[in-house]
């Protein structure tokens, strides 16, 4: 990962886009593995690794989407977007957590549970959904390791500041994978090397708990993302196809669609440059 940028985009209709959006979602969904006989072994130990590895497919992603299961058309839409403009390759993360209570169903189905034994099955299934949750944790944490840039849509379905300055989610998902920023390494291509220096690590974020009721809250800490409007994104098209148009009279036609995507990231970079604070001495 290079930079993360804050989206504040609260609409983004448009059925192009949002059809674009759900061919990318459905690619990577019929990407995963349906069999669940797939992970297990002679001896029926579920291989942990296996799971981990077909929950994505093994191509690499420019871009990675973080939001709310509520803003499901609305991250498809911008993700269309994001592929038909800058021919970005978006990894959108509820295509692949939201097989995670699938994989729940099957190993419990896989592994009738006795009804006399209430506690026991309890106990079991907690335990299956822990396994579950660490293994689709693993996978995320890789994939945002690996994209170049993290787009998180901060909406009121995914952040709420309840009569506070700190912003706060209540979805475990999207904290842990904010969290994960804060503390992967942080990647500058080689291309831009000469142009910027690596930003620093920000601290940890803190996780928050109310006592009152079974709703849990997480502090985000958003330091380190750059904030994206939607003038933001306008400007960023504009100037791309301002340059795309330039480069078409000077490159061939190949040379100029292997390094579109790049051309695009650089762009937004050159819009919304690093604050100092991010960089290191």
């Amino acid at each position: 990962m290079f930079r993360g940028f804050d989206l504040r985009l609260h609409d983004f209709e448009n059925e192009k886009y949002l059809k674009k959006g759900k061919e990318i979602s459905k690619e990577l969904y019929d990407d995963i593995e349906d069999s669940f006989e797939d992970f297990l072994e002679f001896d029926g130990i579920i291989d942990g690794n296996k799971v981990i590895e077909n929950w994505f497919p093994s191509i690499e992603f420019d871009v990675f989407l973080s939001h709310s299961h509520r803003d499901r058309d609305l991250a498809l839409s911008f993700a269309g977007f994001l592929k038909e403009e800058f021919n970005l390759k978006v990894f959108i993360d509820s295509a692949v957590w939201g097989h995670s209570n699938e994989l729940i169903d099957s190993i419990t189905q896989h592994y009738p549970q006795e009804k006399k034994k209430k506690a026991s099955d309890l106990e079991k299934l907690i335990n299956i959904i822990s396994h579950v949750n660490l293994m689709l944790k693993s996978a995320l944490d890789k994939m945002i390791d690996n994209c170049e840039a993290i787009f998180f849509l901060n909406t009121p379905n995914s952040v709420s500041l309840n009569n506070s300055v700190q912003q706060k989610t209540n979805s475990p998902w999207i904290f842990s994978e904010i969290a994960t920023t804060q503390v992967i390494r942080k990647k500058t291509p080689e291309r831009l090397k000469k142009q910027t220096k690596i930003f620093a690590n920000m601290e940890g974020a803190l996780m928050m708990e109310r006592r009152n009721e079974l709703t849990i809250q997480y502090e985000l800490e958003l330091n380190n993302f750059t904030e994206l409007t939607r003038n933001d994104i306008n400007k960023w098209r504009n100037k791309f196809q301002e340059k795309h148009s330039i480069d078409k009279l000077f490159e061939t036609h190949t040379f100029r669609y292997l390094n579109m995507k790049y051309k695009a990231l650089d762009i937004l970079y050159e819009l919304k440059p690093l604050d100092k604070k991010f960089m290191s001495s």
